[in-house]
């Protein structure tokens, strides 16, 4: 929890209602790294060809980040619209309380219900608070397959196989948060599909 998360976040120190979940409140993640040496060579063969076989890999789950509600209109008339190259403005929409219905972001539909959410009083303050809910989580699995095959003593040559995003799981990104944006409420980005690459790693 805080009243601002970082660069380009301003602060109304007399709105009590600001704190909220900071931006990088990420409530749940679980992630596991693991490398495994495979047993190719309890099959027999030549040592170069069954040797030096191992997985390894990095597994996330995670909850998302939340979402930044803001209202780029100043009808607050704070005049907090631009503060910088980089800035958000203390404005947020009115917020009517009521279920979210948060969706499935494959559907193409809001991510949530922006019928809750309105543009502020003319000269007020909106009553949402900065971020309250989270958007999309991930489930990312990056996995290698690696051989080393040693060609002297002190020389070691090691093929990678990488994949990731392995399973190609879409990650979704948040939803867009300004109330006053055509595409409030849907989510227009993702993270990087399944993407592999081969090497070779020469070590000496």
């Amino acid at each position: 929890m805080d009243n601002a998360s970082g660069y380009g976040e301003q602060i109304n120190s007399l709105d009590r209602g600001q704190r909220s979940l900071s931006a990088f409140d990420v409530r749940h993640n679980f992630v596991i790294s693991y490398d495994y040496q495979l047993p190719f060579d309890r099959l027999g063969g030549p040592s170069r060809l069954v040797k030096g076989w191992r997985s390894s890999g990095i597994t996330r789950f995670a909850t998302g980040l939340p979402l930044t509600l803001t209202e780029s209109d100043d009808r607050s008339l704070l005049g907090t619209r631009s503060a910088g190259a980089i800035s958000l403005p203390v404005d947020a929409p009115n917020f009517n309380p009521g279920p979210l219905n948060i969706a499935d972001p494959r559907t193409g539909l809001p991510y949530f219900n922006t019928s809750l959410f309105r543009p502020e009083n003319l000269g007020q303050l909106g009553t949402a608070r900065r971020r309250f809910f989270s958007g999309p989580g991930l489930n990312n699995w990056d996995i290698a397959l690696l051989k080393d095959t040693m060609l002297k003593e002190g020389m070691n040559l090691e093929f990678r196989a990488e994949s990731f995003n392995a399973f190609n799981h879409a990650q979704f990104g948040s939803p867009d948060g300004n109330v006053n944006s055509s595409s409030f409420g849907l989510i227009t980005k993702a993270n990087a599909p399944r993407i592999m690459q081969l090497s070779l790693k020469l070590l000496f």
